[in-house]
Parts: structure tokens; sequence; C-alpha cells
């Protein structure tokens, strides 16, 4: 291994920070948990009878589809994109999803699902991702689970909560408040005082989870993250596989990335999805955000690329806070397209499929 860089988090209680082990990332308490929440359906050899799934996360830029698609060579893999934008069709350039050649190199799911004006919720997902799951199972081929959408991943993992109905009273309160004081910031310190672990995930920006997330908070009386997890994955035994590289180098590719999204013609492909679909909800996401300043006339594309790589490296850090709460990674550090990750996440794979016989 590379020098002691792989490492195996326990889950620990809520709310605790369980680190990746990177100091550049912060560092939480470490420890080893012999079984993960999603892994206990009977004693131990019952557990390593069950079908595997792999889940690899980290932060954007970090690899995830490299390795994915390494690992789907090598283990009769099917990949099951866990990312809230690459659902859309026609949102290409500003996902970084897997090109087309690289979609060819293994059977991919849950990419192109529904047009942009289209709702889609963590709940879809969830639903969308298990029906794949079962599906890759019955050809006995290793389900692959990649992306950097926390709320998706935990929706598949753990289940939604029952929440309760939309109320729009409520609703239009909120929006009205938030018009009043000028910006989403009044309703994110709202959340923070009903829900601070919940508010900890969504960022202060948006507006349509912040309202959904203090709805659910007033009318049930209690907060949204002491509700969640009520239908976990049963079935399967998770390995969860985290990419953790070094900050600077991650920054530097994600700086990368940004510009080539716009050099390939981002601002562009904005310009026929607001053509097709108008200014929905899908379009303010990183990227498409800048790139609609630009078909605007609000600021040069030098600006958006400037601002888009600001926005990434942002997200990058949320995703972090976000994953460093996953139960049982096991933590590489580096890149998913450097072969000493490949190694050691090929290495992880062989190991828990040995236990179990497959």
């Amino acid at each position: 291994m590379r020098g002691g860089s792989f490492r195996r988090d326990g889950g620990g209680g809520k709310g605790r920070d369980q680190g990746p082990g990177n100091r550049e990332w912060g560092r939480g308490n470490q420890g080893t948990r012999k079984q993960g929440p999603h892994s206990v359906n009977g004693n131990a050899d019952e557990t390593n009878k069950l079908p595997l799934v792999v889940i690899l996360l980290g932060p954007t830029g970090s690899g995830k589809t490299a390795l994915s698609l390494g690992l789907a060579e090598r283990f009769d893999g099917e990949i099951v994109s866990c990312d809230s934008v690459a659902v859309y069709r026609g949102m290409e350039l500003g996902t970084a999803r897997p090109t087309r050649e690289e979609q060819a190199r293994a059977p991919h799911h849950l990419i192109d699902v529904t047009d942009p004006d289209k709702p889609f919720t963590a709940g879809d997902y969830s639903r969308l991702a298990r029906e794949s799951l079962q599906e890759i199972k019955v050809r006995e081929h290793l389900p692959i689970v990649t992306g950097g959408t926390g709320l998706y991943l935990r929706a598949l993992t753990d289940g939604l909560f029952a929440g309760p109905a939309r109320q729009e009273s409520i609703r239009a309160r909120l929006r009205s408040k938030a018009q009043k004081h000028g910006n989403a910031a009044w309703l994110h310190r709202l959340l923070k005082r009903l829900d601070a672990e919940t508010a900890a995930r969504i960022h202060a920006n948006d507006t349509p989870k912040l309202i959904r997330a203090i709805e659910v908070c007033v009318a049930a009386r209690r907060p949204m993250s002491d509700l969640m997890g009520r239908d976990p994955l049963t079935g399967f035994r998770l390995l969860r596989v985290g990419l953790n590289p070094p900050r600077a180098a991650l920054y530097e590719r994600i700086n990368a990335r940004c510009a080539a999204m716009f050099a390939a013609g981002l601002v562009e492909e904005t310009r026929g999805l607001l053509a097709r679909y108008g200014p929905v909800q899908a379009l303010d996401s990183l990227g498409y955000r800048q790139a609609r300043g630009v078909v605007d006339g609000i600021i040069s594309e030098a600006d958006a690329v400037k601002a888009a790589q600001q926005g990434h490296r942002n997200y990058a850090k949320r995703q972090m806070t976000w994953f460093r709460r996953e139960p049982d990674v096991c933590w590489i550090q580096g890149f998913g397209d450097e072969a000493e990750t490949v190694r050691e996440a090929t290495g992880l794979v062989e190991r828990t499929r040995t236990r179990s016989g497959e």
C-alpha cells in the first residue's frame, strides 16, 4: 500500500466527524467497525453470502469515473451513476459525465433518465437505483455505484423518511420571508436553529431544499435528520471505497476541468437548453449557473470560468464534509486514474469477494 495511505473508518454516532485521514481535509476520530449498518442482516456468515455492491465516493474531480471503469472491466461490473445532474438529458458538458466512449466500455445506469424540466427527487433516484441493483444481481454482475451526490447515496443506502406532504401555506410564508430578508441566507439560519445537522448538508443558497427541510421540521414537529433512514437497503453487502487526493492537486484538476467545459461549448449548450426548457431549476447547477450569466450578458466568459472554478472547489469541500459521515469507508489517498489507486481498490474488492466465496 502507498505509505500507509489506506485506512478504514468507522461510522460513529450521529454527527461524529469520521475524517478521511488527510490533514488537508481535516482529520476526525479514527476507529474500525467490524460490521457496517447495512451489512448486519444476520450473523457474519450469513452477511458474507449476500451479493456485493461497491460504492465509489469522493469529491468532484477525484477520478471516480476512471476507477469505476477499471473495476467494471476487471470484475464484470455495471456502473450505477449517483449524480443529481447527470440524470438529465442534454446536460452533458457541465456534468463531466462519462463520455460516450467510456459508457461503451461498461453498462451504465441512471444517466439521461429524464428531461431538465421534469422534477427528479432523491426518492426517485433511490427507487430507480435499487431497481438497477436488483437487475444487475440477476445477471450476476458486480454493481458499482459511482458519484458525488451525497443525498442520493444516502437515499439509496439508508432510505428516505416518510416525510409530511407538501404544505403550500408553509412554503408560501417561507418564500415571502426569504424575499423580505433579501436572500436564502435567512432560510439557512432558520434551519440551523431547527435542525443544525440537516443545515450543514444543504448549501446556504439552495432555496428549494432549505424550504423543504424547514417545512418538514415544522410539520413533523421534530428535526428532519431524526426522520431519516426509515427504509435501509437490504439484501446486499456494501463496500465503500473513498478517494481522497491531496487538496492542491485536486483543485488544479477542478480548475482545468471547468476551463475545458467552457472551451468545449458549455455556454452554447446552456443557450440551447434555455431555449428549449426555459430557466428550469436544473440549470441552476454548478457550471450551468455561470454559463447562464454569460448567456444573459451579466458576466464575461472569463469571469464565468473563474466563478465556476471557485464554485466547484467549494463543492468539493462540502462533499468531503458529507462523506466523512459515511460509515465504514475504505479511504485511498490518491486519484482514481492512478495505477496505485486502481491496485488498492482492486485488492479491496478481491479480498471482500474472497470472504464470500464469489
